[in-house]
């Protein structure tokens, strides 16, 4: 099966939850700390590079990662499942608020958070 939309995938994923009647666990506060586990386990590659090496991965790191970020994805979409929460519009109502709050002239070259003033 290919998958080429975000509605493909949360077909896919729904579907594959109710194979497994997985339904029954998935509530959202389930979902989110299962997306919060993966997230950390995102990062278990990476601890102790430098950020030279974190670009430069051997190729089975390289597919560590690759499989915590699906894994992150899946939860992610099974969490808007749940939440009937339409992820391409919140992507784009947030890049919308997150051009408002980080201005080009703003925060070009600049890792300042929106509400600091100092450089």
């Amino acid at each position: 099966m290919s998958i080429n939309t975000i509605e493909q995938l949360a077909e896919a994923v729904r579907q594959f939850g109710r194979e497994r009647d997985w339904h029954l666990y998935h509530s959202p506060k389930n979902l989110t700390a299962a997306l919060i586990v993966e997230a950390a386990e995102l990062l278990e590659p990476f601890q102790w590079l430098t950020e030279e090496q974190s670009h430069a991965l051997a190729p089975d790191k390289r597919e560590a990662v690759r499989q915590e970020m699906a894994d992150v994805l899946i939860y992610l979409v099974s969490l808007a499942n749940t939440l009937d929460i339409d992820l391409l519009k919140a992507a784009e109502d947030k890049l919308a608020i997150n051009a408002r709050k980080y201005p080009v002239e703003f925060a070009k070259g600049s890792c300042r958070k929106y509400n600091e003033t100092e450089p």
